[in-house]
């Protein structure tokens, strides 16, 4: 029996498309195993969103291909599409499949070997290419799972790569939606992760039958033993009136949205070509407040983006502090090739990104433990997911990390309620009531 082993950079959209790889080589008789062990096939799903990402992808695929020389390499995601044929040049993979083409990943690695010659699977991302039909039925988690049901950006904003190496939108049939749920379902996972990489754009490349992201998540909604249902990055233009009004009707949705920010500094944001201004996104929060008035926001910054002033950095500071998050990611601005803002004026020395990213993690440590703070005392619902080190650890659904003693009577995946008494490294700890 041959042997995987697979190994993901990147965002939940990635995370997904390993698994559906996975799941499809262990369907074809390969075993798989740790990362860390000796394989037949080692997988790296890339990463190219930032510099890091790339430095990332290519030392660990150099390095595999060092450490295990007589092992096949494949290199998928998003550097594969990039970078094509020249990635093989640079990491000696054996396949490269880029964003196209995962599901065909067993009649690849076949080919290859019958061929005994690398294969480069890298296609244009053209309009009106279909949504790649995966499909998952297991992940690693106990009672959460992830599903992927849009891929592709029409966006173009300023600093991204993203839709040259993911393509256009398109989305996944609402009829296949339901089939994989309800297979996770069997399976024992109660709580499903909507994820996608322009979530908002859910549907609204389809003619004749349009259909939206409430569509899908009313599909999962529907689903018996479905006890959750948690939403992926969207930007903030989604939550206008309606939209937050159709999702408070739907009480299995949890109150923690993820609002993409990037910067707190309009003038930044026009420079990023973003599709909103602060006054829209504390719009929408003040929208999702109205409906939810537990919810949790959470975000991304990048900093340092080109010619951005000490002013427009405080903006940014202020904004964070105004909104309080509950839990914010800073990446540093790094320059991605062929994209505008590679090529404007004022880029910043890597010592002030990097800078700006300390000071903003700190901010974002602080507020985030402003928002726990206000919890105490409180009682929130509990979905225990897993024992740790006795204790039971999961997640509220504004998805605070909840631990309890490890007196606790519970069982995974069953709904309990708590009192939050306390803060630990990862969240708050509680008790049962």
């Amino acid at each position: 029996m041959m042997t995987a082993a697979f190994h993901t950079l990147g965002c939940k959209v990635n995370q997904y498309d390993t698994q559906a790889m996975r799941e499809l080589m262990i369907q074809a008789g390969y075993i798989p195993v740790s990362f860390q062990e000796e394989a037949d096939v080692y997988v790296l799903n890339t990463c190219t969103v930032t510099g890091t990402g790339d430095r990332k992808s290519l030392q660990l695929a150099r390095r595999i291909k060092r450490e295990h020389p007589a092992s096949l390499l494949v290199l998928c995601g998003c550097l594969a599409q990039k970078q094509g044929e020249r990635l093989q040049g640079e990491t000696g993979a054996d396949l490269i499949l880029g964003t196209q083409f995962r599901g065909q990943i067993v009649q690849l690695i076949e080919q290859v070997r019958d061929q005994g010659k690398p294969v480069c699977a890298v296609a244009p991302l053209t309009e009106g290419m279909p949504f790649e039909s995966l499909n998952i039925s297991e992940v690693s988690g106990h009672t959460r799972a992830t599903v992927k049901i849009q891929e592709g950006c029409n966006n173009r904003c300023t600093y991204c790569i993203i839709p040259a190496v993911r393509g256009p939108i398109r989305s996944r049939p609402l009829e296949d939606l339901q089939s994989e749920v309800i297979r996770l379902r069997e399976k024992g996972f109660c709580e499903i992760v909507l994820t996608g990489i322009h979530l908002a754009s859910y549907g609204k490349e389809m003619q004749g039958q349009p259909f939206s992201l409430i569509d899908a998540i009313r599909v999962v909604h529907e689903i018996d033993g479905i006890e959750r249902i948690r939403l992926g990055s969207m930007e903030p233009v989604i939550a206008s009136e309606a939209f937050c009004q159709e999702l408070v009707a739907l009480p299995k949705v949890c109150p923690q949205f993820h609002l993409a920010l990037q910067s707190g500094s309009d003038s930044v944001l026009a420079r990023m070509k973003r599709r909103y201004n602060t006054s829209q996104y504390l719009a929408a929060v003040d929208r999702l407040k109205a409906a939810f008035p537990t919810a949790a926001f959470t975000t991304d910054i990048l900093t340092g983006f080109p010619g951005e002033t000490e002013e427009e950095y405080q903006q940014t500071r202020d904004f964070i502090q105004q909104v309080g998050y509950a839990r914010i990611h800073v990446f540093p601005y790094s320059p991605r090739e062929d994209t505008p803002a590679a090529a404007m004026p004022g880029q910043l020395s890597a010592r002030r990104k990097e800078q700006r990213s300390r000071e903003l993690i700190s901010l974002g440590n602080h507020v985030a433990r402003q928002y726990l703070s206000s919890w105490l005392g409180k009682e929130a619902q509990l979905l225990p997911e897993e024992q740790i080190n006795g204790c039971w650890e999961g997640y509220t659904p504004e998805y605070i990390r909840v631990t309890l003693p490890s007196n606790s009577s519970c069982e995974s995946g069953h709904m309990v309620q708590v009192r939050l008494t306390g803060f630990t490294s990862k969240g708050m700890s509680a008790e049962l009531i």
